[in-house]
């Protein structure tokens, strides 16, 4: 998962949640969305790191409704990872997410007296939280970003070295594909979300992408300031995560969408991979088209969704 990151924070209002916010060391702010906030946190062991995914209360929202939209949101994205979870062991479904360790949505009500302050509200909503396994690794994004950066740097690298490296992103677009047909078919879930940032390759026991485990992304982007961009290692298991827009679906028209989703997020942020996509990702035997039988009528569907996308981005 992503370093943490420094975002700036009004003296008046509290983004963590009890038991959290007394803590210490605090939970480090990984990243801020419109719905909710990532933490690294050390709260359950000093030497286990968790993830812990804050959706504080919205306080132009009535209440009632506020609490109501929350707690089905927290115990949606709860259900979908413990349900994929559950399939994640056995290694032959090829599927991997982090598994849950805790969640609440109404502290406020099972723990009377609390201030505002202490349950972490915001404007006197208590909000809720999601606690689950801290991943280790690099998201997609950062390595393809990487890579591109190493492939600019070394237009006088042989071609049989470019083209082994091709072949090795090649072969991570493949397995990508897979591991979402894996989720359609196997987990009956749409992530609803799907881009490069949400899939993270966990790598072996004790490295993170070819260094220690102890090395973030800021040890790796001086390294490369120093030595030069090298190729990244591609290799590890293929972690999705940031299930908070998913459901739980069987429709060939929600997993086509899916698919669209992470299309367009490739081709604006993964320009040189672009034209890899539909024959690796997709079509590949190896990929998306040979995860299941049921494949080839969502990417028939699939089709459909790109025209009523081009119509769409031609009206306006």
């Amino acid at each position: 998962m992503a370093d943490p990151v420094a975002v700036p924070q009004r003296q008046d209002e509290s983004f963590l949640p009890a038991p959290f916010n007394t803590t210490d060391p605090p939970p480090q702010l990984v990243a801020q969305g419109a719905e909710a906030l990532l933490y690294r946190t050390h709260f359950l062991s000093p030497s286990t790191p968790a993830a812990l995914k804050a959706r504080p209360s919205k306080p132009y929202r009535h209440p009632t409704l506020d609490a109501r939209l929350t707690k089905q949101r927290v115990l949606a994205e709860a259900r979908v990872l413990v349900k994929l979870a559950g399939l994640a062991s056995d290694p032959a479904n090829e599927i991997n997410v982090p598994a849950v360790l805790s969640l609440e949505w109404d502290a406020a009500r099972k723990v009377k007296g609390l201030s505002d302050e202490q349950r972490g509200a915001r404007s006197g909503g208590a909000g809720a939280w999601l606690l689950m396994e801290w991943i280790e690794g690099r998201s997609v994004k950062d390595l393809l970003r990487q890579w591109d950066e190493w492939y600019k740097k070394n237009a006088d690298v042989p071609a049989e070295e470019i083209a082994r490296q091709e072949d090795e992103v090649k072969r991570l677009l493949r397995r990508i594909g897979r591991a979402i047909g894996n989720m359609h078919d196997k987990g009956g879930v749409v992530h609803g979300d799907l881009t490069s940032s949400n899939i993270i390759i966990r790598p072996k026991s004790g490295e993170v992408n070819g260094s220690s485990s102890a090395v973030t992304n800021g040890d790796l982007k001086e390294k490369e300031e120093q030595d030069g961009p090298t190729a990244p290692d591609l290799n590890g298991e293929i972690v999705l995560i940031d299930f908070g827009l998913a459901t739980q679906s069987i429709q060939d028209e929600d997993r086509a969408v899916d698919l669209y989703v992470l299309e367009r997020a490739f081709g604006s942020t993964h320009p040189r991979q672009e034209d890899w996509f539909d024959a690796e990702v997709l079509q590949s035997q190896d990929g998306y088209r040979g995860s299941y039988k049921g494949s080839n009528v969502v990417l028939k569907r699939l089709e459909e969704v790109r025209l009523r996308g081009r119509k769409r981005s031609m009206i306006g």
